[in-house]
């Protein structure tokens, strides 16, 4: 779990105190802890009673097309009307009216593939808790992991992403259970949508390097078949397991790492396939297939070569890779950013996410926005690329009856906008999470004032007396 900062403040005082000479790397350790170890300073929302009017802005449901000078009423946490300027909503009366003229309204962005809440400064281990030792972890919770008082969290709801998949990493294969988030709450328990999304598997990389040499190409190649025996014998130990708890057999023994794939095996808990290369695709549906389970595909853009596949098995997919070099020599240099076109012209249902998911990648988690845009052009839209990372993840992560467009019923975990939030220059003006405002000041932000208000001092005369 994530040691407190209180309790590496200690070590680091210890160490100080040795009389042995400290290391540069000790020092170092120390200037980063004391100066970006703390918690953030940014409160999470107030609750209120009270409805909110938006009005006068432009609303972009993302389920339907976009009103003008629209309208939309939010009260105890979601949204409970919509309408035009001309029209009269039910208690719009007794609501508190916030302009938004000459601004947008969209839902807020979700991350289907993250970090956030497990890291806080990768070069730094205490502060990483992204797997557990071991190669098959199933039991492992996400949500018990992470730091509701991360110095991301601000950063990244600041550019429109309000919910975020955490998902448990792994050296091995099950790296665990991954949790959905809102980015707002004192607490994990606060900040929980909807926990476990689903169990993750890491499928082994079945490719040798270009240089690989015989023996290493065989040493690969066992590493990888042990594994998957792993995998193989594991799944036919839950099933024994599950077949025993059923028939109340005596010696039955409860197990909380078998405990946890029953969810599983019986369909009610999607299986996240992380797999990139087709050879790995292929065979990890494969034995998803003869295995019966409910599967999610996390891959890059090889996927663009089993759409097929994917379609005749109506499997979804969490696009992670949409900013990269092309796999193979002969690839266009735009291969990559062409996979989404690909997808939604096979009609295969799928989203766009921040790149792998590991401990660098929490950092640039508000380069969501970004990341879809570079897949727009030849058969990929904006309208097409702000749905991949609103409505579409939602669908995915199955809550789409909560979060993901502006509709009656829905959460109303929204954001108002200057621009279209694909664009660089657009910022997000105010942003609401379950009706709730919150702060959308952060590191960033304080920086950007400390550095303007240094420019208006060093530009202004100095007074003497």
């Amino acid at each position: 779990m994530m040691v407190k900062v209180s309790t590496l403040a200690r070590v680091a005082i210890v160490n100080f105190a040795s009389p042995m000479k400290m290391h540069s790397l000790t020092i170092f350790f120390i200037v980063v802890l004391f100066n970006f170890g703390r918690a953030n300073d940014v409160l999470p929302a107030a609750s209120g009673d009270q409805a909110i009017l938006l009005h006068g802005g432009t609303l972009h449901p993302i389920s339907a097309e976009s009103i003008t000078d629209g309208k939309l009423l939010m009260d105890r946490g979601r949204i409970v009307a919509i309408g035009r300027a001309d029209e009269i909503l039910d208690g719009e009366e007794a609501a508190l009216k916030v302009s938004c003229s000459g601004s947008h309204v969209y839902p807020g962005l979700i991350s289907a593939n993250g970090t956030l809440g497990l890291v806080e400064i990768s070069a730094v281990r205490a502060t990483v808790d992204l797997r557990e030792p071991g190669m098959i972890n199933p039991s492992v919770r996400a949500e018990s992991a992470v730091n509701p008082d991360s110095e991301l969290l601000p950063v990244a709801r600041a550019n429109g992403i309000l919910i975020t998949l955490t998902v448990p990493q792994s050296g091995g294969l099950l790296s665990g259970r991954s949790a959905l988030l809102q980015l707002d709450g004192w607490t994990w328990e606060d900040m929980v949508v909807k926990a476990p999304v689903g169990m993750h598997l890491y499928w082994p990389r079945m490719r040798y390097g270009s240089s690989a040499s015989a023996d290493a190409q065989k040493s690969q190649r066992e590493n990888w078949e042990e594994r998957l025996k792993k995998l193989q014998t594991f799944f036919e130990e839950a099933r024994a397991y599950q077949k025993a708890k059923l028939n109340r057999d005596v010696a039955f023994r409860s197990d909380v790492r078998l405990d946890a794939m029953m969810p599983v095996l019986e369909k009610r808990l999607r299986l996240f396939v992380h797999a990139l290369g087709v050879v790995e695709i292929q065979r990890a549906l494969q034995f998803v297939e003869e295995q019966d389970l409910e599967v999610v595909l996390v891959s890059g853009q090889d996927v663009a070569r089993v759409t097929a596949l994917l379609k005749a098995r109506e499997i979804p997919v969490v696009l992670s890779t949409v900013q990269a070099l092309p796999l193979r020599r002969w690839e266009p240099y735009d291969a990559a950013s062409r996979v989404p076109a690909a997808l939604l012209a096979a009609g295969v249902p799928f989203c766009i996410a921040n790149g792998s998911g590991n401990s660098s990648g929490a950092s640039n988690a508000r380069n969501l926005p970004y990341i879809a845009a570079a897949a727009v052009g030849e058969g990929f839209t904006a309208d097409d690329a702000l749905r991949s990372i609103t409505l579409s993840p939602a669908e995915v992560l199955g809550v789409a009856d909560q979060l993901g467009s502006l509709q009656v019923g829905k959460l109303a975990t929204l954001m108002i906008t200057d621009g279209n939030p694909l664009e660089i220059p657009t910022n997000v003006q105010r942003a609401f999470v379950r009706g709730r405002e919150i702060d959308l000041s952060s590191r960033h932000t304080q920086f950007y004032e400390k550095y303007q208000e240094k420019q208006r001092r060093m530009l202004k005369p100095s007074e003497t007396p």
